[in-house]
């Protein structure tokens, strides 16, 4: 192993995924896990496989299809969990298991209600079990921020010699200083040697995670476990972006540490995490944040003016923001132009049948703006290849609003080659929209989220959408997307879209659990 190279674990699709309304659909999860691949992410941790059935069928799916990444499944230490996780990575050109089991006093007194002996055994099981499905076997020791180093020695030796490959320690409540997690890796890779890689996970609490991530590299661990964006339950995890690019710019700190990290393709992995979740990045975001590369103060900008580098330690081309090209599409653009331009967008693996969809897509928009920007072909694209799932297809919407009396909207939805058509009148422009699209499917939704967000600027730019929807008390809320120039436009796809997404998972959960072992 090259002891320089910094392992990078991505679990976006598992921790990320536990950010509230950050649901995904399988579909969303395969895009995002491509991109992963493609960002040169070492371990995606794709999902926990016992956790559901939706899990488990994404993770499956995951595997077969990623080639260059291993694929890896949480579990408990549990013998059904490892199981799950086994058969749900089975097909992964590379894959491992990640199991775990809390070490801390707090944790083994009230959660677990273990002793120290009976936490060793169950962990050392676990690790056999796994081995027994996969070579490479990673073992968390939940909640090393507040464990006692002497036990975590003990759990240590015991899970290595039952043959884990890897020793995990979070930070699972973002508790420990920089200092502080510093010392106790620097002790806890001393201890292990050669024997394990020692990785990290670190939460945000204190908005300390890639500050943790970092001084625990420079302590010897070679593996970081980070979510894009920093997405992740409570406060988030450590930002891959954030750690990854602070050790290719601080080469002066982190001398020949690196990571296999393509980053060029950390923006638009952003972008796609950000319109799958619906959750944006703040504006002042390090790295990914739409204000990350502007400079508004006059001094900034004239210092800028005559370097770059006396206001930016680093390039927006190095992370993947261009600068919008020299070749602008409008109507009379053709289908090579539109080919070429989302080529160098990186959009390099879209289907013939997205490219014509979004290329007449394009067409209706560019009929209405004077000149189509390269945010704009980001997102029809991306809409596009989201939007895959068309059960229910909006054909046309009218309305009017609360300034004319009742608000009232008229719907027509494309079903099995039919046109239905309805009318309702609602509590506002919106809940029309939504009452008559549920009586024309005859499923009922509970919204349970609303974004609408501008791609670009101006009065003819295109609203993006992002709705949460829940259509049943067993099922999680489903995100839809929708674009148009029309906000109520993109409002009626995005919920049909969030429709569409529920029964495909429910069509798909169905065919699966029937024959799941």
């Amino acid at each position: 192993m090259d002891k320089n190279r910094i392992i990078v674990f991505d679990t976006t699709l598992r921790d990320g995924e536990q950010s509230p309304g950050c649901s995904m659909n399988t579909e969303e999860k395969i895009k995002i896990a491509l991109q992963l691949e493609k960002l040169g992410v070492d371990v995606i941790e794709a999902g926990f496989a016992a956790a559901s059935p939706g899990d488990f069928d994404a993770i499956s799916r995951i595997a077969e299809q990623v080639k260059n990444s291993s694929i890896c499944s949480l579990s408990r230490a549990i013998d059904n969990d490892i199981k799950q996780s086994g058969l749900a990575v089975s097909k992964a050109a590379k894959h491992r298991i990640h199991t775990f089991i809390a070490t801390s006093p707090i944790h083994m007194k009230y959660k677990l209600k273990m002793n120290e002996a009976e936490v060793i055994k169950r962990a050392v099981h676990a690790v056999e079990y796994a081995r027994t499905f996969v070579n490479d076997v990673e073992f968390s020791l939940e909640d090393a921020g507040r464990s006692e180093i002497p036990f975590m020695k003990e759990v240590m030796d015991a899970v290595i010699s039952a043959g884990a490959t890897t020793i995990n320690l979070p930070d699972t409540v973002g508790y420990r200083l920089p200092y502080e997690l510093g010392a106790m890796v620097k002790e806890l890779a001393d201890f292990a040697g050669d024997r394990a890689i020692i990785s990290v996970h670190n939460h945000n609490d204190l908005g300390l995670s890639t500050a943790n991530t970092l001084a625990a590299v420079m302590n010897g661990a070679r593996q970081i476990e980070v979510t894009m964006n920093g997405l992740g339950e409570r406060a988030g995890n450590s930002a891959l972006e954030e750690a990854v690019m602070a050790i290719k710019t601080r080469k002066d700190a982190f001398g020949d540490l690196y990571t296999g990290i393509n980053t060029a393709e950390i923006y638009p992995t952003s972008r796609l995490v950000a319109t799958v979740t619906g959750v944006e990045p703040q504006q002042n975001k390090a790295i990914v944040g739409k204000n990350a590369f502007a400079h508004e103060s006059g001094i900034h900008q004239d210092g800028m003016l005559k370097n770059n580098e006396t206001y930016e330690i680093m390039r927006p081309e190095d992370v993947g923001v261009f600068k919008e090209s020299t070749l602008i599409l409008g109507k009379h653009s053709g289908r090579a132009a539109f080919r070429d331009k989302i080529e160098h967008l990186g959009f390099d693996k879209v289907s013939d049948e997205e490219l014509n969809a979004a290329f007449e897509k394009f067409k209706v928009l560019a009929d209405k703006k004077k000149d189509v920007s390269d945010d704009d072909i980001r997102m029809l694209i991306t809409d596009e290849s989201l939007n895959q799932d068309k059960t229910y297809e909006l054909d046309a919407l009218q309305i009017s609003d609360c300034s004319s009396g009742v608000p009232t909207a008229a719907v027509a939805i494309k079903f099995q080659d039919k046109i239905m058509r309805d009318a309702a009148i609602g509590d506002g422009t919106m809940d029309a929209i939504f009452k008559t699209i549920d009586r024309l499917t005859g499923y009922n939704g509970e919204l349970k989220d609303y974004k609408v967000t501008s791609v670009t600027e101006g009065k003819d730019a295109l609203a993006k959408v992002t709705t949460r929807v829940s259509f049943d008390d067993e099922s999680p809320a489903f995100v839809g997307h929708g674009l148009s120039i029309d906000t109520m436009l993109a409002t009626a796809k995005a919920y049909l879209s969030a429709l569409n997404s529920y029964l495909s998972q429910k069509e798909r959960l169905s065919k699966k659990t029937s024959h799941q072992v």
